[in-house]
């Protein structure tokens, strides 16, 4: 990049001008048709882009850099850089270069960034655009977060698990935090987010609350309730100073500001929501919760579903409402399949009024919106037929803004282009001098031709001829032999040879609309759209207020088909404290069966007072996992509102889930198995209450096997004997010594997932059965993972030896020492290994007569000894 000492154009002088206020954002500078990006930033555009570069002199010492795109491309372009975590200058050109001999004045516009876009392609339909602001001590923190291209505005706080679990439910795209505690933040939140600090007077908490107040034009924050919330209100505000920064200045649609409330629902933690591949899947290919249930048809319905599955309720009596519509839904088809049909027709309705506010909605979408709002007329009678009291309390929220969408209807196309300035947007009858223009420009030749049929038959001359050049415009042309004829109100303006030219106040007048129609026409388009944009932002908060009712019913109606698709079933949400499943399943394991192969129900029950903890024993692969993961997946969908992949489950609900299921290193960090491991199981034992369902699934298994089943013991105990809490757990272990603790715990009880072994094989009959088991079946289930034969024998010989050394004096680490001494020495003679494989080949060669054989018999007799290996 260029110093200031160096000779640059007035050109560049302006670009890095632009570039300094922007220093770690690429600048898109517009040059007539193009994007410009120049230095540094166009070797980073190129490369994202995949783009030329190229390097010319641009008035510097030596070539700079350059690579650009055309400016119409830019809904493709653009995405691109955002999506690779690029934050995105967008300097336009602020005057028509038509009408300026200096150079044209530019200006950075919009600065996009991933937690901060407009532009269609950047957003994903289905979820969330969301951009977080954390404000955090040790001990407390606050939280808000803001979809931009929805005005959904949220804030709440408490301690950093709180927030963290928000973060992890709500996946923000960027999280704003204070300059300086980036250290603090990693420690607290991990660093898998796109981050950026800010200065921290944004989160002055004064200042903020002044910021709020100003925006929503309110002398007091109580009428949302957060006026209490120092921290969130410190993170609220700078957001909004965010946008100050950012130069998105048109906020009309952040209409309010909501509170995250606990009390009300479960916050699910990263773990969990991991563990259980609630929203997306740990392996590819695979399917996550949300990729099974989630049948919605609009978008806002989809980002609805997903927020009430991540974050399920807490109240019986609110979920009961919502489980009484789906059953609803249910029961009256006719009606659910004549609302599905006007989803189709709505769209996503949340984000056109978004669009409205900072006027990027098309012409084309002001059509859609338009329809979407003559929907609700026969959406409220369908709702109002299947007679559900909250339903009907909904729908008598719906506003139909009735005068919005007559006034679109009269006054946009039907066939509206995408775009403003593509012209035929406004409908004939609105504007009458549009309808003149559109009439000239259309018909302009054959105007013409009409008027010198009438100067001909008025001045007898038949030669008359209208022609048009740059120089004089119009004109009138006639020959010299009718010169004479010609009328004094005509004004000569060239003669030619053989011709005159003339021009008339009537042709002038015809000229200057004719030429200047395109450009009037496309300036009263806009001002009448301009209007209309004006009325309909006064629906803005109306709008919404549909929407957020609308997403609601789409997630219900998707709710209620799945549960027909699928089978599920009802449950009962009460204030007991028991769980009790009959013939549960897993959602998404039993989608993916093969064709043919029904997925194995089990009952599962779980209480605080008889049977608070279950150990659950079994080989692996025959359904502990699984088994763990369903439980919670039912809880989970039954608290969100969704009937349950199981014949029957009564619940008594739960207030937090938490899941140590599976084995994942974070190497990255430094963290090994264990550690992650032990991390897991604190936050587990530092956060439970009596209402918590915990799972444990082979815990300890990343460290020996007497420390491991020392850690399990302990924390089984620390469970049952808890002095204030009596925690819901299901514990699938290998250590199958912790099946000795129902002898002396009365709440814990011990399970088993059942197997049958048949001829030395192993089948999984994936059924609960109470009592604990002894054998993991290990072995098995190593030949069947395609083990070498020699080292599956090898191991069910030490097996053997070992289990014959168990009741003998002397520790397991004795016992393997002297399995280990008894093989010195084997390396001396290949026929020492007491393998009866080896020995088989053993007897083999030494019966052979090595040189009595033919080339072919040695081959034969290899292929024997192969299949003797079994390779």
């Amino acid at each position: 990049m260029a110093t200031k000492s160096e000779i640059q154009t007035p050109l560049m002088q302006q670009y890095y001008a632009a570039k300094a206020q922007y220093p770690d954002a690429l600048l898109l500078y517009r040059m007539g048709d193009f994007y410009e990006t120049f230095g540094e930033d166009a070797i980073t555009t190129s490369k994202i882009l995949g783009i030329t570069l190229t390097k010319r002199s641009h008035g510097s010492p030596g070539d700079v850099e350059l690579a650009g795109f055309p400016y119409h491309a830019i809904d493709t372009y653009l995405p691109k850089l955002v999506r690779a975590g690029q934050r995105v200058a967008i300097c336009e050109q602020l005057e028509d270069p038509k009408k300026t001999k200096k150079l044209v004045k530019r200006g950075v516009i919009e600065l996009v960034t991933p937690g901060v876009s407009y532009n269609e392609n950047t957003i994903d339909n289905k979820n969330n655009v969301f951009l977080a602001s954390v404000y955090f001590t040790k001990s407390k923190a606050g939280i808000s977060l803001l979809d931009l291209s929805t005005g959904e505005f949220l804030t709440t706080e408490g301690t950093p698990s709180t927030v963290d679990k928000l973060l992890n439910s709500f996946q923000p795209k960027e999280v704003l935090y204070p300059k300086g505690s980036e250290a603090l933040f990693h420690e607290l939140f991990g660093n898998k987010y796109y981050t950026y600090p800010v200065e921290a007077w944004f989160f002055e908490p004064d200042s903020s609350e002044d910021r709020l107040k100003k925006h929503f034009d309110v002398s007091s924050l109580k009428g949302f309730g957060i006026d209490k919330l120092e921290c969130g209100i410190a993170a609220s505000g700078a957001i909004l100073y965010y946008l100050d920064m950012t130069k998105h200045e048109l906020v009309g649609h952040i209409t309010s500001i909501g509170r995250i409330d606990e009390s009300t629902c479960v916050l699910l933690d990263r773990f969990t929501l991991r563990n259980l591949e609630i929203l997306e899947s740990l392996h590819e290919g695979g399917c996550s919760l949300t990729d099974i249930i989630d049948r919605t048809i609009t978008p806002m319905g989809s980002r609805m579903l997903r927020r009430w599955i991540c974050m399920p309720l807490k109240s019986p009596e609110e979920i009961n409402q919502r489980l009484d519509i789906v059953e609803s839904f249910i029961q009256h088809e006719t009606e659910r399949l004549e609302l599905e049909q006007l989803l189709r027709i709505i769209g996503d309705l949340e984000r056109l009024a978004s669009k409205i506010a900072v006027c990027r909605i098309s012409p084309r979408e002001m059509v859609q919106l338009k329809v979407a709002l003559q929907t609700l007329i026969p959406l409220k009678k369908h709702c109002r037929n299947i007679n559900n009291p909250q339903l009907t309390q909904w729908i008598e929220q719906l506003n139909e803004c009735e005068a919005l969408h007559q006034k679109i209807a009269q006054q946009i196309q039907e066939e509206a282009p995408a775009q403003l300035n593509k012209g035929n947007v406004i409908a004939p009858g609105v504007n009458a001098e549009l309808d003149e223009l559109r009439e000239i420009s259309s018909h302009g030749k054959e105007l013409l031709l009409q008027m010198q049929q009438r100067e001909i038959e008025k001045t007898g001359i038949p030669s008359l001829k209208i022609g048009f050049n740059n120089v004089y415009g119009y004109y009138i042309e006639v020959t010299k032999t009718h010169n004479s004829k010609a009328p004094d109100t005509w004004i000569r303006k060239q003669t030619l040879v053989n011709a005159e030219r003339y021009i008339t106040p009537e042709l002038k007048e015809y000229e200057e609309k004719i030429l200047g129609a395109e450009d009037r026409i496309q300036e009263l388009e806009s001002t009448i759209y301009n209007e209309l944009l004006l009325v309909a932002s006064s629906y803005i908060k109306a709008i919404q207020t549909n929407a957020h009712i609308i997403s609601r019913i789409d997630a219900l109606i998707s709710f209620s088909n799945v549960s027909i698709t699928n089978q599920y079933h009802r449950p009962e949400i009460n204030e007991s404290y028991s769980i009790d499943i009959k013939a549960g399943r897993h959602p998404v394991i039993e989608k993916q069966l093969p064709p043919g192969e029904s997925y194995i129900h089990n009952d599962l029950f779980l209480d605080n007072e008889k049977q608070q903890i279950i150990i659950i024993t079994g080989p692996n692969m025959a359904g502990k996992s699984a088994l763990l993961r369903q439980t919670a997946l039912i809880v989970i969908m039954a608290q969100a509102g969704c009937f349950v992949p199981a014949t029957s489950a009564s619940i008594g609900y739960v207030d937090k889930v938490f899941t140590r299921v599976g084995a994942s290193d974070n190497i990255s960090l430094g963290e090994s198995t264990f550690m992650v491991e032990m991390n897991e199981a604190a936050n587990i034992l530092n956060n439970i209450s009596d209402r918590s369902l915990v799972l444990f699934d082979e815990l300890g298994r990343g460290t020996s096997t007497y420390d491991g089943i020392s850690i399990a013991w302990a924390i089984v105990e620390f469970l049952h004997e808890h002095v204030k809490y009596r925690t819901k757990t299901l514990f699938a272990t290998h250590y199958h010594e912790l099946n000795e603790m129902e002898r002396s715990f009365p709440k814990i009880k011990n399970y088993n997932v059942s197997v049958k072994e048949v001829n030395n094989k192993i089948v999984f009959l994936r059924k609960l059965v109470k009592g604990g088991s002894n054998h993991s079946f290990g072995i098995q289930v190593a030949k069947m993972a395609g083990l070498p034969q020699s080292v599956i024998l090898r191991a069910s010989e030490i097996l053997k030896q070992l289990e014959n050394d168990k009741n003998k004096s002397g520790t397991l680490q004795k016992n393997v020492s002297r399995i280990a001494n008894e093989r010195e020495g084997v390396q001396l003679s290949f026929f020492q290994l007491e393998d009866p494989v080896l020995l088989q080949i053993r007897d083999e060669i030494a019966g052979l007569d090595i040189n009595g054989l033919t080339p072919l018999e040695a081959l034969n007799k290899l292929n024997e000894i192969k299949k003797i290996t079994g390779i």
